[in-house]
């Protein structure tokens, strides 16, 4: 069983942000794949068979600040092991229109993810980072502003290429997917 965890914050206002980029890619994916949502543990949840392989789809309704409260409930719920999770949320270190799969380490001043690192005690946590570029505006509001038509445009250039990668998790591990993914995405 995997849990692929999209972050962002719930509330119609914040839907088109750039902070709402990982519940953009989880909603893609289920769109795509007709999946309804239901609520559970503070979380719009979706389940999925790939590869003979169950998925969990999450999108804590916690607030992004507080994402990881969600996560443990399902972690725990489910019995899911740390290697099983992949988090999808957005990222200034890259331009709009790149992503980066990474293994784990730091949250890199990232709230979301440091709250999902507090929870559940380790910052062993897969992700896939989604660029939304650098900006000299004060971040909070530049995270919790609305893409522009270009930008938007590039955002879902990429959303099918995540939606791949939530698939191929049910069959590589992070190597792999690293492997495959990230050296694609930077030419």
């Amino acid at each position: 069983m995997k849990l692929v965890v999209g972050l962002g914050n719930p509330e119609k206002k914040y839907e088109n942000t750039r902070h709402n980029c990982g519940f953009r890619a989880i909603d893609y994916y289920a769109s795509k794949n007709n999946l309804t949502f239901k609520n559970k543990y503070n979380g719009l949840y979706a389940e999925n068979i790939v590869n003979n392989e169950k998925i969990i789809l999450l999108k804590p309704q916690t607030y992004m600040n507080l994402s990881g409260t969600a996560v443990r409930k399902f972690v725990d719920f489910y019995n899911i092991d740390i290697k099983d999770i992949l988090v999808v949320y957005d990222d200034v270190d890259f331009e709009i229109g790149k992503f980066k799969i990474k293994r784990g380490g730091s949250s890199g001043g990232h709230n979301g993810i440091n709250n999902i690192i507090e929870n559940l005690k380790t910052n062993d946590i897969q992700r896939v980072r989604i660029g939304i570029s650098k900006t000299k505006e004060e971040l909070i509001s530049y995270v919790l502003g609305n893409f522009s038509k270009e930008e938007n445009e590039k955002l879902e250039k990429i959303l099918p290429i995540i939606s791949n990668i939530i698939d191929d998790f049910t069959i590589y591990d992070i190597n792999k997917l690293m492997e495959k993914y990230n050296t694609n995405n930077e030419k």
